[in-house]
């Protein structure tokens, strides 16, 4: 099986990481920072909104079982690409929303996946396009959160369940079984 990657920012990667682990044909899901300027930056630098990096997810897929363009549009629904540099209650330049492509071709699917959200959402999307970028994993500890820790953290239990309600009524025939 070939795989692809894929780079998203869209808030707390605790949250997004949760709601791409449920996809089918999405093999990893690794949470880290991108788009900054410090070098292997600390999740503690990183919360400063200082080092320029965003909370990412660099996703792991098989593209014969979903596609990028398919990758794009959850991540449209699944957050609000609407508000600059926040998340509901995280709010900085780490946790704003933006595409991280890895190829011309990803550079053109992410510019036609906003054009769709932004058919959406009145013109109203803030999401960037950015990179080449370096890709810095976050600690081991920020990994696979919401199966462990995350289930009992109370931000998590607040933001979580409403982002993979989403997932289940909008892509359904996405999930994995």
């Amino acid at each position: 099986m070939t795989t692809e990657t894929a780079i998203f920012a869209g808030g707390c990667f605790w949250c997004t990481e949760a709601v791409f682990k449920s996809l089918a044909g999405v093999e990893s899901v690794e949470s880290g920072y991108i788009g900054g300027e410090v070098p292997n930056p600390t999740y503690k630098q990183v919360c400063t909104g200082d080092t320029g990096h965003a909370e990412a997810i660099r996703v792991t897929f098989d593209p014969a079982a979903i596609s990028y363009g398919d990758l794009l549009d959850v991540n449209f629904a699944t957050h609000d690409p609407t508000t600059l540099n926040r998340q509901g209650n995280d709010v900085g330049t780490q946790y704003r929303s933006a595409i991280f492509p890895l190829s011309d071709a990803q550079r053109a699917e992410a510019e036609a996946a906003i054009s769709r959200a932004n058919a959406d959402h009145d013109g109203r999307v803030v999401t960037t396009i950015e990179g080449p970028a370096e890709w810095y994993p976050a600690e081991n500890y920020h990994q696979d959160y919401w199966e462990g820790e995350g289930q009992r953290n109370p931000y998590c239990l607040a933001v979580i369940p409403p982002k993979l309600a989403k997932l289940r009524k909008g892509f359904a025939e996405r999930l994995k079984s």
